[in-house]
């Protein structure tokens, strides 16, 4: 299982990461559910191919907290292989993943390898792009859930992901993010201050060991 769980492994912002490319296949059990992922490490798809520590700990923290994912209408962000929303979906939820152009491959071939075996309960997962700050607005403001697993990373794209969410949260969804603590890379400073100042946030969870936490977000009134 490729991990971000070494501490003093640095979250890698070059996208040329990888200098050849190659697959590996994971099985992955999540909150009930069989997950065949595979990663495309490349030197295109660069971070986005890795199923990271963030995505299973809030794997695990919705399931500790029994979240209801039937009938919800959910997007998540930064999506990468899609291991949290499709487990969301494959639990009867309606799910938008999205992610830049050059991930949306993965995606796809992810989301065609975990189908159940009786169909989707609700729908497939619709995967689309999203460059955050840029065509945020063509999309609804009405969902239920938005789900971010590691994808507090680049200082530079803060204030675009803060203007995403808010407009994704007009309507009143609960935000879950899931971050490694990464101070080289600046990602306390967005929940300590880009994100509080215009949704209300809680943390929820903290793994000392790999240092993540778990944040849980809403759109305040006044925005």
């Amino acid at each position: 299982m490729i991990s971000a769980g070494d501490e003093d492994d640095p979250f890698p912002v070059d996208d040329c990461l990888f200098a050849e490319t190659f697959y590996q296949d994971n099985v992955y059990n999540l909150i009930g559910q069989e997950l065949k992922i595979r990663q495309l490490f490349g030197a295109n798809l660069g971070v986005a191919a890795a199923v990271w520590e963030a995505a299973l700990h809030l794997c695990g923290y919705l399931e500790e907290q029994s979240v209801e994912f039937k009938g919800k209408r959910i997007i998540e962000l930064g999506a990468g292989t899609g291991v949290v929303g499709i487990v969301a979906a494959r639990l009867g939820a309606v799910v938008t993943l999205t992610d830049l152009p050059l991930a949306l491959p993965q995606l796809e071939t992810n989301v065609s390898a975990n189908m159940p075996s009786s169909g989707w309960p609700s729908a497939p997962p619709t995967i689309l792009p999203l460059s955050w700050g840029e065509d945020h607005m063509n999309f609804p403001s009405d969902w239920d859930v938005v789900l971010c697993a590691d994808i507090i990373y680049l200082p530079e794209t803060y204030p675009l992901l803060l203007e995403t969410l808010a407009h994704l949260c007009k309507s009143g969804a609960v935000v879950y993010l899931s971050s490694k603590m990464r101070k080289e890379h600046g990602t306390p400073d967005f929940y300590e201050e880009y994100l509080p100042s215009r949704f209300n946030v809680r943390l929820v969870h903290r793994d000392d060991k790999q240092n993540n936490n778990i944040y849980r977000a809403a759109l305040r009134k006044d925005q």
